[in-house]
């Protein structure tokens, strides 16, 4: 396997793209572009997780994909978090930062299409956790022109062609209006904290979270969706998900969702490749790759 990571913007060392592509081994695999995924783990925009990221693509590699993780913009850039990265946190977290940062993944994708053998009308994005907002974020704003004017590119080649979204923070409103007090007040820690250095204020208005909120955002533009979430999450309800399947439905928009009963946020593949306890082991719940799998399979066939 071929593994190589570009820098995506010139002034950013910070932001980078590692693309993880098999060596052709015969010219007739040459000849099939292959569908990709785009990875963009998790870590509340304070860092990108390691747990949800080359493991996943690994994984998914292992599937048949040509896989990439996006290491976009987040406050203090790697994990865990320690005083010598917190010294000089990064600005340009700041939304709409990260949207240009998976808008631009997904463009350079396509224009490697192939020297990469991908298909260049099969690319997935997939993610995490507050990584999943930013996949939804880029399904509900890939058409907006302010995206692909900064881009340079247009809107078309900057469209992802299908989601995954994994336990994702999809829609704070109702995220806030479901949650009992002990929860609302981890919620509300973290959401103050990402609203912080995402938008640059803790302010938690009904308006503020209503416009951070991908689910609010579903239109007939928005691309087939995988959502999977656990329903003992306490941290991002699986209400977030459902809100997001309940646009796709309005809009008539294929999509797969899957709520498994047991397990806590941030399982990842929810088996020993990405656990860092036993707690994030889920039998369960680690079918959603082949799940995902199968589903894109059906999508691309």
């Amino acid at each position: 396997m071929h593994i190589e990571t570009i820098q995506l913007w010139d002034n950013q060392e910070h932001v980078t793209l590692t693309a993880y592509v098999p060596y052709q081994v015969s010219s007739e695999q040459a000849s099939q572009p292959r569908p990709a995924i785009i990875i963009c783990p998790g870590g509340a925009y304070l860092y990108t997780s390691d747990r949800e990221a080359e493991p996943v693509a690994l994984r998914f590699a292992s599937l048949g994909y040509i896989t990439f993780v996006l290491h976009y913009n987040t406050y203090y850039g790697s994990a865990p978090i320690q005083p010598d990265n917190q010294q000089n946190p990064n600005t340009l977290v700041k939304f709409p930062q990260p949207l240009y940062d998976v808008a631009k993944a997904i463009a350079v994708v396509r224009e490697n299409a192939v020297k990469w053998n991908v298909h260049a009308d099969q690319i997935a994005v997939a993610g995490f956790s507050a990584g999943g907002h930013l996949a939804a974020s880029i399904g509900v704003h890939w058409d907006k022109p302010y995206v692909s004017e900064h881009i340079g590119v247009p809107a078309e080649c900057i469209k992802p062609n299908a989601l995954i979204l994994g336990y994702a923070l999809l829609d704070s409103v109702i995220s806030m209006e479901l949650m009992n007090e002990e929860e609302t007040v981890k919620y509300t820690e973290m959401l103050s904290l990402m609203n912080s250095v995402v938008l640059g204020t803790s302010e938690q208005s009904f308006e503020l979270l209503e416009n951070f909120s991908p689910a609010r955002f579903v239109g007939a533009h928005t691309p087939p969706t995988f959502l999977w979430h656990t329903s003992e999450d306490d941290l991002v309800l699986s209400a977030n998900s459902l809100q997001f399947a309940m646009g796709l439905v309005k809009h008539r928009i294929p999509y797969e969702l899957h709520v498994f009963e047991q397990g806590g946020h941030g399982l990842s593949l929810a088996d020993q490749t990405t656990a860092a306890n036993e707690t994030q082991i889920n039998h369960a719940a680690s079918s959603w790759v082949e799940l995902a799998n199968e589903w894109l399979q059906r999508k691309y066939s």
